[in-house]
């Protein structure tokens, strides 16, 4: 398994469109950074976000999940309450090959605030908009702002395609669009 540097993401995402919109540079001016790095690529978390709430004290099922635990939010940020989280999604739509595995890792700039990003891999032939969850550890309430950078994802090559990959197991959250909660 090889990890991929910024000349292959960037030719995966011109010539086969790995990553759109795709900006081949590291994005600064007075934003949290986004864009291609040397060995990764900082993804942008767009506008919609569904922050979790107690108001209607339902239970969280993964297997049974009921929307009233989250009250949808679409703005420039988002608050998000103490010891809580939110999820939201990629400004960036992707297209993952065959033969790759994507990492996600949170930004320093949001871990020394106390916010994490979690994110599972994206396996081989997964495409879609990525859901992010964003929880914030503080006691205080946390800002997370829309259309810059959140986390950075790694690309891992590996010397054969596997067998079964997202798309041939037809995986549950293939093509997701928006926000996407959790589904059985």
């Amino acid at each position: 398994m090889t990890i991929r540097s910024d000349r292959w993401i960037r030719r995966m995402s011109e010539e086969h469109g790995m990553i759109e919109p795709f900006e081949p540079g590291q994005v600064r001016d007075g934003v949290i950074s986004y864009g291609l790095s040397s060995f990764g690529y900082d993804i942008r978390v767009a506008d919609e976000f569904k922050v979790f709430t107690d108001v209607f004290s339902v239970v969280v099922d993964p297997k049974n999940f009921d929307d009233r635990s989250f009250v949808d939010f679409k703005g420039d940020h988002c608050i998000i309450p103490p010891r809580s989280f939110a999820l939201a999604r990629t400004l960036e739509y992707f297209r993952i090959p065959s033969d790759v595995l994507v990492v996600c890792v949170g930004k320093s700039t949001y871990a020394r605030c106390g916010i994490i990003v979690n994110v599972t891999p994206l396996e081989p032939e997964w495409r879609g908009y990525l859901t992010l969850e964003i929880s914030n550890t503080t006691p205080l309430p946390a800002k997370i702002y829309s259309n810059e950078g959140l986390a950075q994802l790694l690309f891992f090559q590996g010397d054969e395609t596997p067998e079964v990959t997202y798309a041939t197991k037809k995986g549950k959250y293939q093509d997701q669009v928006g926000v996407t909660p959790p589904r059985l």
